[in-house]
């Protein structure tokens, strides 16, 4: 058996790789919490829903433009214009088979081995590998729970080198939850800005679960649009994972690039899916409100109730529906034969005596803690961290 080295490589997803071995505890009987992958527990609008039915029904069933029919990325530029106060074309709109996708014709079209990439840590676990395949060079900054997870202009300067290329970041951010205000994203700019060979790859896919106010993008920054590759979708803010649509703002230049290279993979997104996505750019963010308020509440229950177990350490995260709680406290105690080295030893752990699955925080970028979403019912939750707290208490 051959295969290339760029597999062989690459590694697999942990939340995907977590998320099995959950499914394959439950096949064997076992009362498995997953609290693994990032989908949203609702279901897609109604609205939204019939759109693509009626679609079906109207034959809408064949090839389209491979960046997405055309009055669909008229629609996604007003719904820029209308949530962000930003002007495209559709010319600069390329829709995808996910915002992974997105991110990866942007990477593949923008970088050349050797090309360094900003990215701070915690990152999301796809953005190193995508990189990874791109033969580019991952630069990690290190950010703190102190900072909430967010890096500074100081972090971003020092990593500035003559190979920079690009940075790649989230916000909301995966898996911190945390969300950078317009006056960080504004200071991140002026650095930026400073250097003409760097561009940003800026991930929005959770603008619409956002507990703090309106969604802030670095494009909107004066001067930052024409450096800036807007990354977005409708899994998250509308509950659409299955259905697999990604969306790419961004200069034309990038935007015609990456509809060649997307060209040459997967060509269009199905056909049925844009439809239904027409139908969520006309939706108002309003829309959004419900599943929004429900995950601040589920937030709210698990930050306190993780802070009333010792040796848990979370900050309150403003977006996404993610907890990140840094765990080094365990390192170093045991119970029976197990040793807790890591945050991956104490996921383990929690797995085989609790039956709760969470991803270690290895997986982006960071050991000392690990990723908890919430993305499931309060009743669940509550069950989960009860079990967690008990599983916790036996190391000594």
């Amino acid at each position: 058996m051959y295969l290339s080295n760029r597999v062989q490589t690459l590694a697999e997803s942990q939340t995907i790789a977590m998320a099995r071995k959950s499914r394959d505890l439950a096949a064997q009987g076992v009362n498995i919490i997953s609290l693994t992958l990032g989908e949203p527990d609702f279901n897609t609008p109604d609205v939204i829903k019939q759109a693509a039915k009626k679609a079906i029904d109207d034959n809408f069933s064949f090839y389209t433009h491979v960046s997405g029919y055309v009055e669909l990325r008229q629609a996604i530029c007003g719904k820029f214009l209308r949530d962000n106060q930003l002007e495209f074309t559709p010319d600069e709109i390329v829709v995808s088979t996910g915002a992974k996708q997105s991110i990866a014709n942007a990477v593949m079209c923008m970088l050349n081995p050797g090309d360094e990439v900003i990215v701070p840590a915690p990152y999301w676990v796809t953005y190193s590998e995508i990189l990874k395949l791109a033969e580019a060079k991952p630069v990690l900054v290190n950010t703190s729970i102190e900072n909430d997870f967010k890096m500074t202009p100081q972090q971003l300067q020092q990593a500035i080198t003559s190979k920079t290329r690009m940075m790649i970041f989230s916000s909301p951010c995966n898996p911190t939850g945390s969300v950078y205000s317009e006056k960080e994203l504004s200071a991140l700019a002026d650095v930026i800005k400073q250097y003409k060979e760097l561009y940003v790859v800026s991930d929005e896919i959770y603008e619409h679960i956002n507990f703090v106010g309106k969604h802030a993008s670095i494009a909107h920054i004066a001067g930052m649009k024409e450096r800036t590759v807007v990354i977005n979708g409708v899994s998250k803010g509308f509950a659409m994972t299955g259905w697999r649509g990604g969306i790419m703002a961004a200069p034309k230049w990038i935007a015609q690039a990456c509809d060649k290279m997307q060209g040459q993979f997967t060509s269009a997104t199905c056909s049925i899916t844009q439809k239904a996505m027409f139908a969520a750019m006309h939706l108002s963010a309003e829309t959004t409100y419900p599943m929004r308020d429900a995950f601040k509440r589920r937030r709210d229950l698990v930050v306190k109730a993780l802070n009333n177990i010792k040796g848990f350490k979370c900050n309150n995260p403003d977006g996404a529906f993610y907890v990140f709680p840094d765990v080094s406290y365990f390192f170093g105690k045991k119970h029976n034969d197990k040793v807790i080295t890591n945050a991956t030893d104490l996921c383990m752990y929690i797995l085989e005596e609790a039956a709760v699955s969470m991803v270690p925080g290895a997986a982006f970028g960071d050991d000392n803690c690990l990723r908890i979403s919430y993305a499931t019912s309060e009743e669940k939750l509550s069950e989960a961290i009860a079990r967690i707290k008990q599983a916790v208490e036996k190391l000594s």
